[in-house]
């Protein structure tokens, strides 16, 4: 399988852009010399794809992608999208929280404010995600199905976010919240529905 040689898109970026693999190789300390003894990829067709001067057949990719510990969906997802996204901030109220969050495909970031004794448990807007809590200040407990845990400023915690689970602000309470998706790296923001 041959990947699409590099294009422009409606914003002006690239479709594909391997120099990413530039940035990894030299990250890892690498010579092009050595990244291509350790994955049979000549050091020509290397350096072709760190200029972005040529496509990738799924096979190179592969190869490239375990030098650096990576799957091949991994680094053709960097390659797709190693340009900086930008997203707004968005502010709701909810059974005595204050959100403010900004969302991309493959994250959210909550900034929370509580008052004492609120209360809020909505898992249902969860898809399948990672969450972590870390409160600034004020005091938290997180129940959870099998525990409650009590966290103060400065403290964190993370959790499987599909299970149900209810925050309940101690004290005057700010936090921040951060749901990842397990199976997302990194992706564009287009075509992301809120949760």
């Amino acid at each position: 399988m041959t990947l699409a040689a590099p294009t422009e898109t409606t914003t002006g970026g690239r479709l594909f852009d391997f120099r990413i693999l530039r940035s990894l190789r030299k990250t890892a300390g690498l010579t092009i010399d050595a990244v291509s003894a350790q994955s049979g990829v000549s050091p020509a067709v290397i350096s072709k794809l760190e200029r972005n001067q040529t496509t990738a057949e799924l096979e190179t990719l592969y190869r490239l992608a375990r030098v650096f510990q990576m799957s091949a969906t991994d680094m053709l997802s960097l390659a797709e999208s190693p340009f900086a996204q930008q997203a707004g901030e968005r502010l709701y109220e909810r059974e005595g929280f204050r959100f403010r969050h900004v969302r991309y495909a493959n994250m959210a970031c909550f900034h929370v404010e509580a008052r004492a004794g609120a209360r809020v448990s909505n898992p249902e807007i969860h898809r399948d995600d990672h969450e972590f809590c870390w409160v600034l200040d004020g005091r938290v407990r997180i129940s959870l199905p099998a525990e409650s845990i009590e966290l103060g400023g400065g403290e964190s915690a993370q959790f499987d976010a599909v299970l149900e689970h209810t925050y309940e602000a101690l004290e005057d309470s700010r936090l921040i919240l951060v749901h990842t998706r397990k199976n997302q790296r990194y992706g564009s923001n287009r075509n992301h529905a809120d949760r």
